[in-house]
């Protein structure tokens, strides 16, 4: 299992969304505002999350992402493997071994067996217990969002016809004729 900063940002992204989500669908540009995440990533990240089923999108107005499922459903270890994939690295290495070389086969079972302790671990984390860690460290939920703007309206009001000349050849004929 590999903890890249893509999947660091799907969490942050996915605690935003359970945060901010109870307003409705959050749109990825508040995300990235808040977040400092650029836009380019998190339509990466969701298109991955969103095939992975954490979170659904919402076309239109006031459109964007909702989690799928209730946030105590979701794992760090969701997240990750829909990001980074599931985590299963080879353990054969790449190229044979040079003659001499110290026999890495003992190193690979260590790093094999820390990567599933680590997604072992990160399967005990939920989307929740990270929303209620951001919660009691005071962070703002935005409660109003507009998805509804007023109407333009649909009569139109002619303004008053402007009595004044629209160029000097007209000033000077109007000038000359009060003379």
């Amino acid at each position: 299992m590999r903890l890249t900063t893509k999947g660091r940002f799907a969490v942050t992204a996915m605690i935003d969304v359970a945060l901010q989500g109870s307003a409705g669908p959050v749109n990825l540009g508040s995300i990235s505002r808040r977040q400092r995440i650029s836009l380019s990533h998190l339509e990466q990240l969701f298109a991955r999350l969103r095939r992975h089923d954490l979170v659904e999108s919402t076309r239109g107005p006031g459109g964007g992402y909702s989690l799928s499922r209730r946030p105590t459903e979701i794992t760090v270890a969701h997240i990750i493997k829909a990001i980074d994939g599931d985590g299963q690295e080879k353990t054969s290495p790449r190229h044979p071994p040079l003659p001499g070389a110290v026999n890495r086969h003992a190193t690979d079972e260590l790093w094999a067996s820390v990567s599933q302790r680590a997604l072992e671990f990160l399967d005990t984390v939920t989307l929740q217990s990270l929303v209620d860690e951001q919660i009691a460290r005071g962070v703002e939920v935005e409660r109003e969002r507009s998805v509804r703007r007023d109407p333009l309206p649909t009569t139109r009001v002619k303004p008053a016809p402007i009595n004044a000349p629209n160029s000097v050849f007209a000033l000077g004929a109007m000038l000359a004729k009060r003379s």
